[in-house]
């Protein structure tokens, strides 16, 4: 579907937004952490109706933003060259680049350095393959770990085991399927374990209830009382 870029006029604020309307029932809005605001609403709802439900929603609209914009600038991209700084389970390391026979290629982790061994040193695009590829292994060690400590409560023990699958998504951490499959992004790996414990946790709760209800949320509290905190440690250190 097109996406129609539209501004809502708040008392002396502008707040830009992108309107999708899709075969749906209600409207919903989405404010992403890089402050972008999307909406979808059903093709039927007409644009002074639209209006009245963000100018209703526009104080939350602009309280996301601002917490949301305390962690701007986010990182950089990376540029994978040495001297660098890369995440791995909440730590930083120092990225050294070595050239090595093709047989000697490796990527290890040493003296708070994140080195990669390699046959084309001056290559960032050959480095970061090594270095997503090092990142996808330990991503499947670390979160099959993770997901067996998370079933171990009362709720890993009254629902189906999910089948994990890792991959890269661009706007969440993880999802939960009605079919059982847990989904985690392969970034995740670059946080500490107690914001991976959170992401997994948060998605079991999803084996009960699908949607972000208010038995959700008693729920996710009263199996991880903290999980506000390790959603804000989540963002700040993958910001």
């Amino acid at each position: 579907m097109t996406k129609v870029e539209r501004n809502l006029r708040y008392g002396e604020r502008e707040i830009p937004y992108a309107l999708e309307r899709q075969e749906r029932r209600r409207l919903s809005i989405t404010v992403w952490p890089d402050l972008r605001v999307e909406v979808r609403a059903p093709h039927g709802a007409n644009d002074e109706a639209i209006e009245r439900v963000l100018k209703r929603r526009a104080v939350w609209i602009l309280r996301q933003q601002r917490f949301f914009a305390q962690f701007q600038p986010r990182t950089p991209a990376r540029q994978y060259v040495g001297g660098e700084t890369h995440l791995y389970l909440g730590r930083k390391y120092r990225l050294r680049i070595r050239e090595a026979e093709q047989e000697q290629e490796a990527v290890k982790l040493s003296g708070g350095y994140l080195w990669v061994f390699t046959r084309e040193p001056g290559n960032p695009a050959y480095v970061k393959a090594l270095l997503d590829g090092w990142y996808l292994q330990h991503a499947r060690e670390r979160f099959e770990e993770r997901l067996a400590a998370c079933q171990a409560t009362p709720l890993g023990k009254d629902i189906t085991p999910p089948r994990l699958v890792i991959r890269r998504m661009e706007k969440r951490w993880g999802s939960y399927s009605r079919l059982g499959t847990l989904i985690l992004n392969t970034d995740l790996i670059r946080a500490p374990r107690a914001c991976i414990d959170y992401v997994i946790m948060h998605e079991l709760c999803h084996a009960r209830h699908p949607n972000h209800t208010p038995a959700f949320y008693k729920l996710l509290t009263l199996l991880m009382p903290d999980w506000r905190e390790r959603k804000l440690r989540l963002e700040r250190t993958l910001a």
